[in-house]
């Protein structure tokens, strides 16, 4: 990395389904894809007829939640696949350049008598009566009811914490409250796994989770598992590890518990996975013009191709200047005549990327699940596709990941394109990785190294160097400081001054990206700071004025930068991408934050000309390899590092990896691979 200085002076970046007609933006788009996915598994859920399973030579705790699913389950096995009732077909829907302003809306709003009942419950066991609507909204009809009968239950409403549960149920039963009831290790059986989805696990190990509910304390976490499986709260699985040691020895497992939702998905996905790789992709273009497109493409992009041409899964590897080999392919598919198709995560992403390629063919993952944007669907029910391309591929997670294989017609393709290093996706699961792990499928890696001194240095990180890159244009800068006050003042400095006067790049196209969103240099602390200085006002609704730049966050782990536009009695107005969105004021606060400043899960898949990494000295157990990547790799022209942690930057690079999540990915897709049986 360069020198410490400054850019300048030496001493100082809504069925889901559009009505006919309708124009639909990004954030209806993904509420109605979340909706069609829940419907499919409230479906499934309800087919459920047969246990997971099992095997016999088991023992011990193993041998007791077997027992306790084939209490519960009997019948045959499940079909494998999850979603066996396709969505009715979609008419094609064309992308207009600017959609008309639509509201952002939440989920269905509970009976009014419903909430009553159960803010008279919340009440009576001290909780705030603020709880009523969401509760109501995540127990359903009969919430007030199941409350009293199960105060710990509360911890299905997001946001409430074991504490808080525990001191409702105090106030609710009394005496009967204790840390051992076994309602209480239920719910928080069920709690648990909910916050390690979106920590990336779609399971955990047994040995894991009594841990957890041990430091929760359960007095009994075996039974408290126990006695939840045996409810159908959650599911129990064995893996096996290894071979056995010899003819009579047990086979080695593992003891997995998870949630349904993530079980069914994983699930349907390693089936979907599977039928692309052992089918042949449909013959929709002669061997001779797939060569012919190959040949005219450049280095690997000409791999790329090839091993698309006949292939139904394939997955590319690569950074920025990579995505132009994916580019080419789709315009290789263009040119034979094929539906072919790019899908990427957010409306940013799109827009890049339909800059590299000729013509229509870019969507969003969200619109083209729901039928908003894309090719819309067959007679069947399937996308309208014969190529698929999904970029920012890391960001897949197993539930989105489901849907998408289980929409692709038979003789598709499907290649997933993505920079491995980068931080993977807020959800469960690790798709990408896991594939290029099991190696099931060919693997194009780009030779397209992302050109200069930024380029460098991002592709030093990526192999655990932190590099001293030669910055002659002062592509990079670092910048010390001592402590958290310094590090926000130098911050503003850098966005409102130094990086437009000496890199010729305005405040408004500088992001700002920081470990975490509390803190003393979190993005809470630095967005007020940056819009006092950038767009100061009394913040005239729910502490946004317009020309404020905000994130706005559609649905959990999606973020859509923005700015707003104005706000009325209607609602706050972001501009998103040139799309109108109107949040509704009780949504504003749950959705919106101020966006000057955002975490790196909040930038992924996203760059602007310039970045300004800021890194203060308490984020030190917050940085990781992949975090500093995709942080530093933001940025297109300029990269500003605000640097507080001393040699703590460097360590991270060489030694903390990506923090592991436990997958079921690899087990449940091997045995359906080509040879698995030999």
């Amino acid at each position: 990395m360069s020198t410490p200085e400054t850019p300048e002076e030496p001493r100082s970046a809504d069925d889901g389904t559009p009505a006919e007609g309708a124009q639909v933006s990004e954030a209806e788009a993904e509420l109605a894809a979340q909706r069609l996915e829940r419907e499919r598994i409230e479906r499934r859920k309800a087919e459920r007829q047969g246990p997971i399973e099992a095997g016999t030579k088991l023992s011990g705790t193993a041998a007791e939640l077997l027992a306790a699913v084939r209490a519960v389950e009997s019948g045959e096995k499940p079909p494998a696949t999850v979603f066996e009732e396709r969505p009715a077909p979609r008419r094609p829907a064309p992308e207009p350049v600017r959609r008309a302003p639509v509201v952002a809306e939440g989920p269905a709003a509970p009976a009014e008598g419903t909430v009553d009942g159960v803010r008279e419950v919340l009440t009576r066991g001290g909780a705030p009566a603020s709880l009523a609507g969401p509760a109501a909204a995540a127990l359903g009809e009969g919430a007030a009811e199941l409350l009293r009968e199960d105060p710990w239950q509360l911890l299905r409403v997001p946001g409430v914490r074991p504490e808080q549960a525990d001191g409702f149920a105090r106030a609710l039963l009394a005496g009967e409250a204790g840390p051992g009831d076994e309602r209480r290790g239920r719910a928080l059986t069920v709690w648990l796994l909910e916050q390690a989805a979106p920590a990336g696990h779609t399971v955990l190990e047994m040995s894991a989770l009594t841990e957890a509910l041990g430091r929760q304390g359960v007095p009994e976490p075996e039974d408290a598992v126990r006695n939840a499986i045996a409810e159908g709260d959650v599911l129990v699985f064995q893996d096996a590890i290894g071979e056995p040691a010899g003819e009579d020895e047990e086979q080695p497992v593992r003891v997995l518990v998870g949630l349904e939702r993530c079980a069914l998905a994983e699930e349907s996905l390693a089936d979907g996975l599977a039928r692309l790789i052992n089918s042949a992709p449909k013959q929709d273009g002669a061997a001779e013009d797939w060569e012919r497109a190959a040949a005219a493409a450049e280095g690997s992009a000409a791999d790329l191709i090839r091993a698309a041409s006949g292939h139904g899964l394939v997955l590319h590897t690569g950074g920025e200047a990579a995505l132009a080999e994916p580019a080419a392919l789709l315009d290789a598919a263009h040119g034979m005549g094929l539906r072919a198709w790019a899908a990427t995560h957010s409306p940013v992403g799109r827009e890049r990327f339909a800059s590299r390629v000729d013509g229509p063919g870019v969507a969003t993952v969200a619109g083209l699940l729901s039928g908003a944007e894309g090719p819309g669907r067959d007679p069947e029910g399937a996308l309208a596709v014969d190529l698929l391309v999904v970029l920012d591929a890391p960001q897949l997670d197993v539930e989105t990941g489901a849907l998408l294989t289980e929409s692709l017609p038979d003789g598709a393709r499907l290649v997933l394109s993505g920079d491995p290093a980068v931080l993977w996706s807020v959800g469960p699961g690790r798709v990408f990785a896991d594939l290029l792990a099991v190696r099931a499928c060919p693997q194009a890696a780009s030779r397209r190294p992302d050109p200069g001194p930024l380029g460098e240095l991002v592709s030093g990180v990526g192999v655990g160097e932190l590099l001293q890159v030669e910055a002659p244009e002062k592509e990079v800068v670092i910048v010390p400081v001592r402590d958290a006050g310094e590090a926000v003042h130098r911050t503003v400095q850098l966005v409102a001054d130094s990086v437009p006067r000496a890199i010729g790049v305005p405040a408004e196209e500088t992001q700002v990206i920081t470990p975490g969103h509390g803190g003393a240099v979190g993005t809470r602390v630095l967005n007020a700071a940056l819009k006092e200085r950038l767009n100061p006002g009394p913040g005239r609704f729910a502490g946004f004025d317009p020309g404020d730049r905000v994130a706005y966050s559609p649905a959990p782990g999606r973020s859509l930068p923005g700015r707003v536009a104005g706000a009325d009695s209607e609602g706050l107005r972001l501009d998103c991408g040139g799309e109108e969105v109107v949040v509704p004021r009780d949504r504003v606060e749950q959705t919106v934050r101020h966006g000057w400043a955002l975490t790196a899960h909040q930038a992924v898949g996203a760059r602007w000309p310039a970045a300004v990494v800021v890194l203060p000295g308490d984020a030190v157990p917050a940085l990781s390899r992949p975090w500093i990547y995709t942080a530093f790799s933001r940025a297109d022209r300029h990269l500003s590092v605000v640097h507080g942690v001393d040699q703590a930057l460097q360590r991270a690079v060489a030694e903390v990896p990506a923090k592991p999540r436990t997958t079921r990915l690899p087990v449940l897709l091997a045995p359906q691979l080509p040879g698995a049986a030999e």
